[in-house]
């Protein structure tokens, strides 16, 4: 498979408006039983693992499209993996954990409206910012640009977070500032309808702040109010606002190339960029296999492939082709018995978090199929969010942080690694 780039290709340019508050599922989220702790326990994929997943199978989510992972040992013995949670963080007060983000060696915790700083080296809390803005709502993504920590809110805002030497955070502003609102205001033009008898200015958004990503200077941020937003990096004001979707966007992925992809409860994923001369973000392509809301988006480090999870319980593998200018799904991951609520992608491991309170680390092989490396288990209720970084590329050591709506952060160290020898080999598939 070769990788081509789409930004030559004509299209048309969305409408640059702010809709409506979504009246839909968003992000469905649904209860679930407890399960057992494995807090220091080592794990190897095994048969039983290799049953287990097999049987998951005859679920038959989305039965239309075949399905790409390896389901016996001998179609995986070219690896092995063990993992273990070195460690359980608690939040206080024990909240749901929103979402996760590593940025050196700092972890980021959101927990309500209140966000956590972890030393990745003694797990101390080094700092607890937002703790007295509970008006803020809770805290639905964090990502890292410049040297600013950026948060986005249930109260419709980002904010925009300033690291001290002291290793404290200091609020610097809100988006859209105070200068871009008051530049903007005077013309009746910049406003939009956002429900009967109200309206806001464009560069608002209207509705909880669901997902943000960065890329070469631009911050994208997507809304249940089913706009995507471009920011600029470098003033911080908004510079494009698209109605992306029918419905809430949860989910939103951007590529090296330019390309962004917004996954929503109105069961698409749309693909935008700008086309060759044109300065607004258009509409690429609309991918349509998923039977219910989309709920999250990773893409592999080429921007090559997109993965995208619902709740339909399956992960979807989208690839890019030269025979085709748009991303077709080549197959799906199953195993997961609940809706998938996040995924990430680290070099060429995938990680899934489920409302079924496991997390699955998915790796493809030379052959173009993907084999359940690990299934994480300990959470007693659903993976919300996901966070992993490569700690050693020569062994193989992969840090995974999951974060639970039981309210507390597991920190997993898997390890991947080859049978040296045909007698490890045949170890392995005993």
């Amino acid at each position: 498979m070769r990788v081509r780039s789409w930004l030559a290709i004509s299209t048309t340019t969305a409408n640059d408006s702010t809709a409506p508050f979504p009246k839909s599922q968003k992000h469905l989220v649904p209860d679930t039983s407890s399960s057992s702790d494995i807090t220091g326990s080592y794990t190897s994929i095994s048969d039983s693992s290799y049953s287990s997943l097999q049987s998951n199978l005859s679920l038959q989510t989305l039965p239309s499209i075949p399905s790409l992972q390896k389901i016996s040992p001998e179609d995986t013995a070219n690896f092995s993996a063990s993992h273990v949670c070195i460690t359980s963080l608690k939040p206080r007060p024990k909240l749901p954990v929103g979402c996760i983000a590593v940025h050196q060696n700092l972890l980021y915790a959101a927990s309500a409206h209140e966000i956590n700083v972890y030393d990745r080296t003694t797990w101390t809390v080094l700092d607890t910012f937002n703790n007295d803005d509970s008006s803020s709502g809770s805290v639905k993504a964090i990502t890292f640009c410049n040297g600013k920590i950026f948060t986005a809110h249930q109260d419709c805002k980002i904010r925009v977070w300033q690291l001290t030497p002291s290793k404290r955070h200091n609020l610097k502003t809100t988006l859209p500032t105070v200068n871009d609102r008051l530049r903007r205001c005077i013309l009746p033009k910049n406003y939009v309808n956002v429900r009967r008898h109200r309206k806001k200015l464009w560069i608002e958004h209207a509705d909880a702040v669901t997902g943000l990503t960065v890329n070469n200077g631009l911050i994208f941020s997507v809304s249940w109010d089913k706009s995507l937003k471009i920011w600029q990096a470098s003033d911080l004001r908004c510079s494009e606002s698209v109605k992306a979707h029918e419905d809430a966007i949860n989910a939103v992925a951007v590529s090296a190339d330019g390309a962004v992809y917004t996954g929503s409860a109105d069961k698409r994923i749309r693909v935008w960029a700008k086309a060759f001369n044109e300065k607004r973000y258009g509409l690429i392509a609309t991918l349509e296999k998923h039977k219910s809301a989309v709920n999250a988006l990773a893409l592999s480090d080429d921007g090559s492939v997109l993965f995208s999870g619902a709740c339909d319980r399956s992960i979807l593998v989208w690839e890019k082709e030269d025979s085709a200018n748009h991303m077709v799904v080549t197959g799906a991951l199953r195993g997961h018995n609940k809706a998938i609520l996040c995924l990430i992608n680290v070099s060429d491991l995938l990680m899934s978090g489920s409302a079924d309170q496991t997390v699955r680390i998915w790796q493809r092989g030379n052959d173009g199929r993907y084999g359940c490396l690990a299934i994480l288990e300990g959470h007693m209720k659903p993976v919300k969010t996901l966070a992993a970084v490569r700690e050693d590329d020569q062994n193989g050591t992969v840090s995974v942080f999951s974060g639970s709506l039981d309210g507390e952060i597991k920190v997993w160290q898997v390890s991947m690694s080859k049978p040296s020898s045909p007698l490890d080999l045949q170890k392995w598939k005993l």
